[in-house]
């Protein structure tokens, strides 16, 4: 029988109004090294050039992914998106962290866009996904242990929670034995396009040398 490819952008059904999500398929190069060290430290740099922590709420991309939490159920001012707390971490004079290379390609994409990004692997997601706010009692084991999803902007598999745009699912880490991955960027509509955010991941990843982009697409 003919092999079927699976779908990309997997199938998201949008319950939430206002977002829109720009994916890219990583193929990690075991790559990034020095380029990457490079990359993270002029991104902390270029964003203490540019932005000012008194006025990073005024951001356009920061202003509206706040307006959308608070519309999910969601005080942004309790839980940060995980954009605006790495903004705020480099704006106190915290470096990059140096995390796993393709982590490290989402959080320069998050800097230089203001916006929410998740990586995750993509064999150990199970699609169709459904992002909606997240029920009374959803909990998650993100990345930073128990995670409530109340009332929280979540995107959720055929397993359950997967991500929330604060903390990722501990299940879907990415790790060195990753082979494909998803670079999902949280847009608010009509901020930041798709198309902008699809080009920066592949600007960032052709720098740094950590991944090739295998496909990208918005849903």
């Amino acid at each position: 029988m003919p092999t079927i490819e699976p779908t990309f952008p997997p199938l998201v059904t949008m319950e939430l109004p206002g977002w829109e999500l720009s994916w890219s398929e990583l193929a990690p190069t075991g790559e990034g090294g020095d380029a990457l060290a490079r990359a993270r430290l002029e991104a902390a740099a270029e964003v203490r050039g540019r932005l000012k922590l008194e006025t990073l709420s005024e951001h356009p991309a920061v202003a509206g992914l706040r307006r959308l939490f608070r519309r999910a159920g969601c005080d942004p001012t309790r839980y940060r998106s995980g954009s605006e707390a790495l903004l705020r971490r480099v704006l106190k004079g915290e470096e990059v962290p140096e995390v796993h290379p393709l982590v490290d390609l989402g959080n320069l994409v998050a800097l230089e866009l203001a916006t929410n990004v998740c990586v995750m692997d993509a064999d150990r997601a199970t699609p169709p996904f459904v992002f909606r706010a997240g029920r009374p009692g959803e909990e998650m084991l993100s990345l930073r242990g128990p995670f409530d999803c109340a009332g929280k902007p979540l995107l959720v598999d055929e397993v359950g929670p997967a991500d929330v745009p604060i903390t990722g699912a501990d299940r879907l880490r990415v790790t060195d034995a990753t082979r494909r991955a998803w670079l999902i960027v949280y847009l608010p509509a009509g901020v930041v396009s798709a198309e902008v955010a699809s080009a920066a991941v592949r600007r960032l990843a052709e720098r740094t040398g950590v991944a090739r982009i295998t496909a990208t697409g918005a849903g």
